[in-house]
């Protein structure tokens, strides 16, 4: 296998795994606590069901921690598809600093679910935890996830995802190295993912969120399938090879 049909076929498995790998964690959080519905219960019920549901909220948790890691080799991925002959260009080097701002984010509002709010957990369902204390915790809970919310889903799932696709898409708009209709798809992901900024009103976007974020998986899987079984509509000098 030459190195050009290597990195195509390489590209092609990651754009996939990723594409397919949001589903562990819906389906293992889902079961376990109702999740992401659950985002929005209060600590009372939140937390008794994450010590009781311990192994599976740390697995759950864990695959979106991999999948949201993954966003960084997928972002670079692309942009060497994008690219072309031109690795050097300026928009893409930006929209890959956006990816990495996403990731980080990402990352930074899922660790609360893997370190405090287990211990949070505990402390709330012990039984000899007053009153008192029990209010505290509460507090905690909803601070740490106004805070690490906003960090993760209003800035990395949104803003900063929105910034890398749309810069990303408007080259591909551009230099047409990928065809034009899946930059235009793409802008208009960019738009839709723009919705979770109207969290910070605050706006009630959690039903639009169900259907823009998934906009972002077949933003993916459209460019892993054109990659493997269209590569002559890759008009990417360095990439393109005959199926």
């Amino acid at each position: 296998m030459n190195l050009k049909n290597s990195f195509r076929y390489s590209a092609v498995v990651l754009l996939l795994v990723e594409f397919l790998l949001i589903f562990a964690p819906l389906t293992i959080l889902g079961a376990a606590i109702n999740w992401p519905a659950s985002l929005d219960e209060p600590a009372s019920v939140n937390l008794p069901l994450i010590l009781a549901q311990a192994p599976a909220v740390k697995l759950g948790y864990f695959l979106y921690l991999v999948y949201s890691v993954l966003i960084l080799p997928v972002a670079f991925v692309i942009s060497r598809i994008v690219a072309g002959a031109n690795p050097g260009n300026l928009l893409l080097q930006i929209a890959n600093g956006f990816a990495i701002g996403s990731a980080v984010l990402r990352v930074l509002g899922i660790i609360r679910w893997l370190i405090p709010m287990p211990v949070l957990a505990q402390v709330y369902t012990d039984p000899a935890t007053t009153d008192a204390t029990r209010a505290a915790v509460t507090v905690m809970y909803d601070l740490l996830n106004a805070y690490a919310g906003s960090i993760g889903e209003v800035l990395g799932v949104g803003f900063f995802a929105a910034l890398w696709v749309a810069a990303t898409s408007l080259v591909i708009v551009r230099e047409g190295t990928l065809p034009r209709w899946i930059g235009a798809y793409g802008l208009v992901t960019a738009v839709a993912l723009m919705a979770g900024l109207l969290e910070i009103i605050p706006i009630d976007v959690g039903a639009f969120l169900a259907v823009n974020v998934p906009m972002l998986h077949f933003w993916w899987l459209f460019i892993a399938l054109i990659v493997l079984f269209r590569p002559q509509a890759l008009r990417t000098p360095a990439y393109a090879t005959q199926p």
